[in-house]
């Protein structure tokens, strides 16, 4: 939500303070006064008839009718986007039109469209029709001709040869005369398209059905033609069958039915083949000029809705919204007014006012709202107000759970930590740049992409872009740490401390080097990268690394604890939580965390795995070599003390105290008289609110062990999962030497053109796919898991509700 001048500063690290309103609204002011607070955007109503059904609400037949208007732009859209035309943005927000003027028109439209369409539907049926006409016209006329000219063929051929014979032999036409007439057969026959991948199927029911008593014939249309009952592109065959016999009639049009089979009439004479032939076409052409029209009248149409579509889409679900909400509210029949009750932030009591005002003035109304603050026992919504670089990362931590009323919000440090974290785990600063090209595109094209349908995963990119802004950022710093591009080291800083001794050391350990210069002044020597003990060197130091981060983000983490129990006025909490809790971490990997920067200054061989675990099973023994300072031994067995000692003050006081408390605040209250059923009716309510609610001690006492043994054991375990800021961060550099050295250097070493080519597309999608793609993926959820496990749970209970107003810039596409 946009930051508004009169507001406060915004602040993160506590939600804004919020309060419980009712507003008792006229109901000649009720419907613009709720359009307003939409337009406001602060004030998020409670449902006042939960009770009820949606159609048992006062304003039921409202909603129906913005839902048949949704519904007929809806078909607007479907219609404009088969048509290919698209829906021009919105040019302002402006609406000179009512909604009861919107309504008729939107129902005249939708009429005057379906006839638009029912009409060119019936155009197009029957221009389909005509054209399969034609076709059947063409192909079989096409075979009648073929038959009469190879009969009038065979015929001349066999005159010669049956002279004699015929001398002797009556006429056909005379041997038919004496027949029978009542024994002569009529053949009959018909003409039509059947899809092609139905054809021999179809041709072999015929022969079955009939028992071989049909002649079929078939010929191929060579370019598909759409179907006249699906309007479908179909490959299709025009058939001719001949038949004898009504029986073979009626079960050759049963087929022909069942396969879909589209008949036509035919004439056997040539002359009115030729006829009908040029009436189709006359036909054709007529209809394609009917069609055409009708079309262009159609797209106008649609171009004149789509013209206003954005602002009749905007104003109908406004006002479905609007209805929605007032059916939220409370009906006082006897005042004639409505009453609503909701929570806004504090800071927006003065705007609220002023827009119930300005609403009672623009309707005319002669009563004026009332707006007034209620005292409730309710849990509070959270409400953080953000701006488009803080609200990613805010999202971040509300996807683990919303933030309890006021309680510390864990995002504040987020913005920093989260993309530090990954950075450390993909340090390099060449893959660093382009993470920071790609994510500098999306930033700088915000606008434009903001008004574009994107897809899922451009969609989320696209909204976290500033968390990959500041996550390559954060690895190109700590790739210059590392010393890494692409996993090849530069001199950027100074030349390395190191030499070697002779010409002869070249690719040597560090045994054949000396120190001729200062230490390198910024990050990793050169000189480490492609000796045999880099491995060893970078192992020790990213580990150690790792441990050092984790203790100060979980001591973080406490310490937020602590500043979360003083604003809730909790000194149980400080003195029975935090302080033990912070005792018991540093007794053990904050002593970890100093021994390895002492170790680090002094340069000892000390082993560290050795001087900890002795620690605990030989307190008292010598350390020797292991002594990092004087006192080392005395200061280990306070350490030891403390971080036993702090077990049972996290677990025992607590519950014991808040029991004691309980007892004080309830004390003698059991035997209190009544003063009335005012009193009793009030009393009952405070209960409802949990002013008497139950205290179990043996919950509060499980509860409180169960939450000892969790941090007492997470203290260990969760030490153990920063190492994952180690493991990542090797891995990822030894698979960026690995497609370095055996790709782009094992192509270079060819000598050959191709080869090299070859090489470097191989490493580019490579590196593309896996270091790019892959790594950040997984880096990114090593990182999202310390923040949401390792560092959270030491004081984010994240158990509350957010606040969602009632704004109309939230509103999307509604989908039925």
């Amino acid at each position: 939500m946009a930051d508004r001048g009169c507001c406060p500063p915004m602040d993160l690290m506590r939600s804004e303070p919020m309060q419980l309103v009712q507003l008792i609204v006229p109901l000649e002011s009720s419907h613009l006064t709720v359009s307003y607070l939409g337009d406001l955007g602060l004030v998020q109503f409670k449902d006042l008839n939960a009770d009820k059904s949606p159609f048992q609400r006062t304003y039921a037949n409202q909603i129906k009718k913005s839902g048949e208007m949704a519904r007929r732009l809806r078909y607007f859209r479907e219609q404009m986007l088969n048509a290919g035309i698209s829906i021009p943005a919105m040019t302002s927000n402006k609406n000179d039109i009512k909604v009861d003027d919107l309504e008729v028109k939107l129902a005249e439209l939708e009429s005057e469209l379906s006839e638009m369409n029912a009409n060119n539907e019936k155009l197009q049926r029957a221009y389909n029709e005509l054209v399969e006409y034609k076709l059947v016209l063409q192909k079989s006329g096409e075979f009648f001709y073929s038959a009469q000219r190879s009969a009038a063929a065979q015929q001349r051929e066999t005159e010669p040869e049956h002279t004699e014979e015929s001398l002797n032999t009556p006429l056909l036409m005379d041997e038919d005369k004496s027949a029978d007439p009542s024994k002569s057969i009529q053949l009959g026959f018909f003409t039509g398209l059947v899809p092609r991948d139905k054809s021999m199927a179809f041709e072999r029911i015929l022969f079955r059905a009939t028992r071989g008593n049909v002649f079929v014939r078939q010929a191929t249309v060579e370019n598909p033609v759409t179907d006249p009952a699906s309007g479908e592109k179909v490959e299709k065959n025009v058939f001719v069958i001949f038949y004898s016999g009504d029986r073979a009639k009626n079960k050759i049009l049963k087929i022909c039915e069942a396969f879909g089979a589209n008949r036509y009439s035919f004439y056997e004479e040539a002359g009115k083949q030729a006829q009908m032939l040029k009436e189709v076409s006359g036909r054709l052409s007529e209809l394609r000029t009917t069609i055409d029209a009708g079309l262009l009248h159609r797209g106008n149409l649609l171009q004149t809705i789509g013209d206003q579509f954005e602002q009749w889409n905007l104003l109908v679900r406004k006002e479905k919204s609007i209805y929605h909400t007032l059916n939220m509210l409370s009906m006082d029949v006897t005042t004639k007014c409505l009453v609503a009750e909701g929570w806004c932030p504090v800071f927006a009591t003065k705007e609220i006012q002023d827009t119930l005002h300005r609403a009672t003035v623009d309707s005319n109304s002669e009563v004026e709202a009332i707006f007034q603050v209620l005292h409730t026992r309710e849990s509070l919504p959270t409400y953080f107000r953000t701006n488009k670089f803080t609200s990613s990362f805010q999202e971040i931590v509300d996807a683990y759970g919303i933030a309890r009323y006021q309680e510390a919000n864990p995002s504040v440090y987020t913005i920093v930590t989260f993309p530090f974290l990954f950075a450390v785990m993909f340090g390099d600063w060449g893959h660093g740049i382009c993470i920071l090209l790609a994510t500098s595109i999306l930033i700088l094209r915000e606008k434009k992409l903001s008004s574009q349908k994107l897809g899922d995963i451009m969609e989320m990119m696209f909204g976290g872009r500033y968390v990959i802004f500041m996550m390559a950022l954060f690895s190109i710093y700590t790739g210059l740490i590392y010393n890494e591009f692409f996993s090849v080291p530069f001199e950027l800083f100074g030349k390395s401390a190191y030499e070697c001794r002779d010409p002869s050391c070249k690719d040597a350990t560090v045994d054949g080097l000396i120190k001729v210069r200062d230490a390198y002044p910024f990050g990793l020597d050169p000189v480490w990268h492609g000796s045999r003990s880099e491995l060893p060197f970078l192992n020790s130091l990213k580990m150690k690394m790792s441990i050092l981060l984790g203790v100060s983000q979980m001591n973080l983490g406490i310490i937020m604890s602590f500043f979360n129990a003083k604003f809730f006025r909790s000194c149980v909490d400080i003195w029975f939580q935090f302080i033990p809790q912070i005792i018991f971490l540093n007794s053990l990997f904050g002593y970890l965390s100093v021994l390895i920067i002492v170790k680090w200054c002094t340069g000892s061989k000390a082993d560290l795995y050795h001087v900890m675990i002795y620690m605990f099973l030989s307190p008292t023994d010598e350390l020797g070599e292991n002594e990092l300072f004087p006192g080392q031994k005395t200061a280990q067995q306070v350490l030891l003390l403390l971080a036993l000692v702090a077990v049972p003050w996290m677990l025992l006081p607590k519950p014991f105290i808040m029991k004691w408390q309980h007892q004080n605040r309830h004390q003698g209250e059991s035997y209190e008289p009544l003063q009335g059923e005012e009193s009793l009716q009030v009393e009952t309510t405070h209960d409802s609110h949990g002013g008497h609610e139950e205290f179990e001690f043996s919950e509060v006492l499980v509860h409180q062990l169960i939450h000892t043994i969790e941090f007492v054991l997470g203290a260990v375990s969760n030490t153990a999962s920063y190492l994952r800021l180690w493991a990542l961060s090797l891995a990822h550099s030894e698979l960026s030497s690995v497609f370095y050295d055996k790709v782009l250097l094992l192509a270079w070493g060819f000598n050959n053109v191709l080869i090299l080519i070859v090489g470097i597309i191989v490493f580019i999608f490579a590196t593309v796919g896996v270091l790019l793609v892959m790594e950040t993926l997984s880096a990114f959820l090593h990182a999202l898991r310390l923040h949401w496990v390792e560092f959270q749970n030491k004081f984010y209970l994240g158990d509350g509700y957010k606040f969602y107003p009632f704004s109309f810039s939230t509103i999307g596409e509604e989908e039925e």
